[in-house]
């Protein structure tokens, strides 16, 4: 296979259209809901699965797009993600993403208690004022803690994407979310990462008008 020069400004159109070719060759068509969304995630990541295990809850993406407008903020379990979400975009709409585990107190509370600096970043979190989406791409024991926060009458989150990433508890804490209260965008399975958060971030955010 030859090199082939393309303008870097070409380069994700470009992208895109191999994408869309391949899920038609497959005899795949997305929901139009969610193809914008998935065909980011499957971008991200160069993995097709992503057609098939992403899984969205009622109205999911307008409901995000909804809550970005009245000013929502993201919270986000990486450093990674919170860099790769477009904040300009965010900012746009009154918005700012957050992200706590690389502070110095929160990993000092978490050796503490004997917990993960996820969990106690997700306590910081419900604490902010605003109405927050969470974009959980690598700790499962986010989406866990903030189960419990729910579970015990203490915080609500507005919405939850939750793609993290790995072997333990990540299957499980995925399923706490699946049908239940909270909208959310969940990739079912142990795939995800970071970059699908970020991605699924950037997807909705380019939707708007």
């Amino acid at each position: 296979m030859n090199y082939e020069a393309v303008k870097p400004e070409e380069i994700e159109k470009r992208s895109f259209a191999v994408i869309s070719e391949e899920l038609s060759e497959a005899g795949i068509i997305l929901d139009k809901r969610y193809a914008p969304v998935i065909l980011r995630c499957i971008h991200a990541s160069a993995d097709f699965e992503y057609a098939a295990s992403l899984s969205f809850s009622e109205n999911a993406v307008e409901v995000m797009q909804q809550l970005i407008r009245e000013g929502a903020e993201i919270v986000t379990d990486t450093r990674m993600a919170m860099a790769g979400i477009n904040a300009k975009r965010l900012l746009a709409y009154g918005g700012k993403v957050h992200c706590f585990m690389a502070e110095e107190d929160v990993a000092k509370e978490a050796r503490a208690r004997g917990v993960t600096r996820a969990a106690v970043s997700m306590e910081r979190a419900a604490a902010l004022e605003n109405k927050l989406i969470f974009a959980i791409g690598n700790a499962p024991t986010a989406l866990i803690r903030l189960h419990e926060l729910m579970e015990e009458g203490q915080y609500t989150p507005a919405f939850v994407i939750g793609v993290p990433v790995g072997f333990v508890n990540v299957v499980w804490a995925k399923e706490l979310f699946l049908g239940g209260p909270v909208p959310y965008i969940i990739n079912c399975g142990r795939k995800g990462g970071s970059s699908i958060a970020a991605a699924i971030c950037n997807a909705v955010l380019y939707g708007m008008s």
